[in-house]
């Protein structure tokens, strides 16, 4: 685990709600000094406690309304290795995310789609045909919030 002061936490916050944000302002919001910043983002990405950095795209202005989260559960598991899987499904542009999960279903995918209709054509044309796949169980998300974490 890594050890964080106020400091570390409050500048965190801040780089999880906008990351464009330059060493200087950061500073000038947490009463340091542009040196003193860069150093403590370099140490906290150092240590892992930043992974990256990552553009957060508005997908409904870039034309994709629908997001679906799928449940999916593999028919075979001895017979398709997961790394098959994995493999064919992250070749899907619609996928946004694989998550290997424990529990009801072996994946959680979150899938984006022009409309319903779109999906629709994702699902049965790219997702139902992938190595293994057994039951799948949609959501389809009506909203979300993006919250700050647990800093």
């Amino acid at each position: 685990m890594i050890a964080l002061d106020d400091t570390d936490r409050a500048l965190l916050r801040a780089l999880a709600a906008d990351a464009t944000q330059s060493a200087g302002a950061l500073g000038r919001r947490l009463g340091l000094s542009q040196p003193a910043t860069w150093r403590r983002i370099k140490r906290l990405t150092d240590e892992g406690a930043i992974a990256g950095r990552r553009l957060i795209l508005d997908q409904a202005a870039l034309g994709f309304g629908v997001t679906v989260f799928l449940g999916v559960s593999l028919a075979a598991k001895g017979r398709v290795s997961l790394e098959d899987f994995e493999r064919a499904v992250s070749a899907i542009p619609e996928v946004q995310t694989v998550q290997h999960v424990l529990g009801l279903y072996d994946y959680r995918l979150r899938v984006v789609a022009r409309d319903l209709a779109d999906f629709e054509r994702v699902l049965r044309r790219r997702i139902m045909t992938l190595p293994g796949i057994g039951a799948v169980d949609a959501n389809v998300l009506l909203s979300e919030e993006r919250l700050p974490g647990p800093l």
